[in-house]
């Protein structure tokens, strides 16, 4: 089966300095990959060419088998910013309705997301007057409107308490195993443990693409932050 999103050869300026420099890499069909690495790696950049609203200067981007951007995909990839997209004076349910029309969804799947984030609770709240992760829930259910055939997150899990950031990727697993491919971005390296596979950025570059398990054995070390520092080190 080919990937769900290929990327080869991409190149993009971002302030007058290259991020990325030929950057090839893939992602495989219904599982969660974590797209890992410090602060600077160029994790956004190219989560943006992926869902098609980066400038790039080469290189291609392919999602569904159609080039990112392309308006066919519009409605079949999520994607979720680092700060939550949605508007403070609403409500939950208000949001929702209001995205569930802006893309055509059904007005049924509004209970389904506010199921799926466990918002149930907090549907009639102004979303001005919830926590950061509640927030971030409800910048998630606006994305799962639409039942996205990819979902692809910028740092979803930064800033969260422990049992909230679980609580989530208890939901990106669920959401794989219905057949959802899921690219999360991440700068917490404990958080790898949690994917199927990882994509290591680091400089703009791609150090590995492989799962938590082999960046174990490749490294020797069981911790996966002392590993991916190893690997670092290695590719200095």
């Amino acid at each position: 089966m080919p990937a769900a999103i290929t990327v080869e050869s991409l190149r993009v300026r971002r302030g007058g300095r290259l991020v990325l420099d030929g950057l090839s890499v893939s992602v495989a069909y219904g599982r969660v990959t974590g797209l890992l690495g410090p602060s600077g790696s160029g994790k956004t950049t190219l989560i943006r060419a992926i869902v098609g609203v980066q400038v790039v200067d080469g290189g291609t981007v392919t999602v569904l088998g159609e080039p990112a951007g392309a308006p066919s995909l519009r409605p079949r990839v999520g994607y979720v910013t680092q700060a939550p997209s949605v508007y403070g004076d609403l409500t939950v349910r208000e949001n929702l309705r209001y995205f569930a029309r802006v893309l055509g969804a059904p007005p049924a799947r509004i209970d389904e997301v506010l199921a799926t984030v466990d918002l149930r609770e907090a549907e009639g709240q102004l979303t001005s007057t919830l926590s950061g992760g509640q927030r971030a829930r409800v910048s998630l259910a606006t994305a799962l409107l639409n039942e996205p055939d990819v979902l692809v997150l910028d740092e979803p899990t930064v800033g969260l308490d422990p049992v909230l950031r679980r609580d989530l990727w208890a939901t990106f697993h669920g959401l794989a195993a219905e057949g959802t491919t899921l690219l999360v971005s991440s700068h917490v390296m404990d958080e790898a443990a949690r994917c199927h596979d990882l994509l290591l950025l680091r400089g703009g570059r791609v150090l590995a693409a492989l799962t938590p398990e082999q960046l174990r054995m490749r490294t020797g070390e069981q911790d996966l932050e002392t590993a991916f520092l190893r690997l670092a080190e290695a590719n200095a």
